[in-house]
């Protein structure tokens, strides 16, 4: 059986071996991680536009400019000369910001098309543009660096990238402390819009009340569909490790019937598949950081950012109560 499939990213490894096994580490490498940065490497001799995602780099535009140099003769022309020298720059600094708002804003969503911005040249032209009004708003918030780089053009970009290579690698590390520090916000401002614990999330999932579902990445709970064997009823368990080698768990509560596994899957990988239909967006924390620490041991490694304010045990009692009132008729 062959299964042939196109990597969905360009892989810059070649190789020629005669092995015993496959080689899929520069595969592996693709799932790594799929934050694209841009990068602007601007100079007095022009501005280069590009991208890098993962270990595949690539240039979007480039062009260059001839700005005249600073007149050094004087008499009466000198002010003209100086005044038309900082048009010329002036609108280089426009046309640069303009092609940055193409580039790296997405027009279908008017959000930027990158995680991250770093701005960097040999002269101060990338400090005026990272301060200039021209330069939109939405591009100046992700901006991460401004690097000073000894060329301009391919050789620059190169050069930005091995300068700014440790701060891409703790992006991922700093959204993460961000999104954590405001799960936690919530619960010491004690609004009511947070959720943790798998019950409890899943039930506010349903609701469609969770706005940012976070989830630790290592998280070891699997879903079980399980069928009772005498009255054929479907049950749903999110069990651990420890649960799934307690028998019990596997048998009728009140009956001593055997409840048959229908399906079992890593509960990830179920959010992963059915985040989309709560309405919600799915967040993989690590627990490398000490808030991602602190949320894995403290809270299970898995909650919620509610939408509004939201009392779960209050609906578990209505629900309860329900059921009493239904059963009673």
């Amino acid at each position: 059986m062959t299964i042939d499939f196109e990597p969905f990213k360009p892989i810059n490894a070649s190789l020629y071996l005669c092995d015993n096994k496959f080689h899929t580490e520069a595969l592996n490498e693709l799932l790594e991680s799929d934050d694209k940065f841009g990068f602007i490497i601007m100079d007095g001799n022009g501005t280069l536009f590009g991208t890098l995602s993962g270990n595949t780099r690539e240039i979007l535009h480039k062009f260059s400019v001839d700005l005249p140099k600073k007149h050094g003769r004087g008499g009466q022309s000198a002010l003209r000369f100086a005044r038309l020298r900082m048009e010329k720059r002036h609108n280089y600094v426009r046309k640069t910001a303009e092609l940055a708002t193409q580039f790296f804003i997405n027009p279908a969503t008017s959000q930027p098309n990158v995680s991250g911005l770093i701005l960097a040249g040999s002269a101060d032209f990338k400090t005026e543009l990272s301060q200039s009004d021209m330069f939109d708003p939405r591009l100046q918030a992700k901006i991460l660096n401004v690097v000073d780089v000894s060329y301009g053009g391919e050789n620059g970009f190169n050069q930005a990238i091995e300068l700014s290579a440790e701060l891409l690698s703790n992006v991922k590390f700093i959204q993460e402390k961000r999104l954590i520090g405001k799960y936690f916000e919530e619960i010491s401002q004690d609004t009511g819009k947070y959720v943790f614990g798998v019950d409890d999330t899943l039930k506010a999932l349903e609701m469609g009340a969770v706005e940012i579902l976070i989830v630790w990445e290592n998280l070891d709970i699997n879903r079980y569909v399980l069928k009772n064997s005498s009255t054929a009823e479907i049950l749903i368990k999110h069990l651990n490790k420890e649960q799934e080698s307690n028998q019990s768990n596997f048998r009728d509560q009140v009956t001593p019937a055997e409840l048959e596994v229908q399906e079992k899957m890593p509960l990830l990988e179920w959010f992963a598949n059915e985040y989309k239909k709560f309405g919600c967006s799915l967040e993989f924390v690590t627990n490398k950081s000490q808030e991602g620490s602190q949320f894995c041991r403290g809270f299970g490694g898995i909650g919620g950012i509610l939408r509004y304010q939201l009392d779960i045990r209050s609906f578990d009692e209505l629900s309860d109560d329900g059921e009493v009132d239904v059963d009673s008729d």
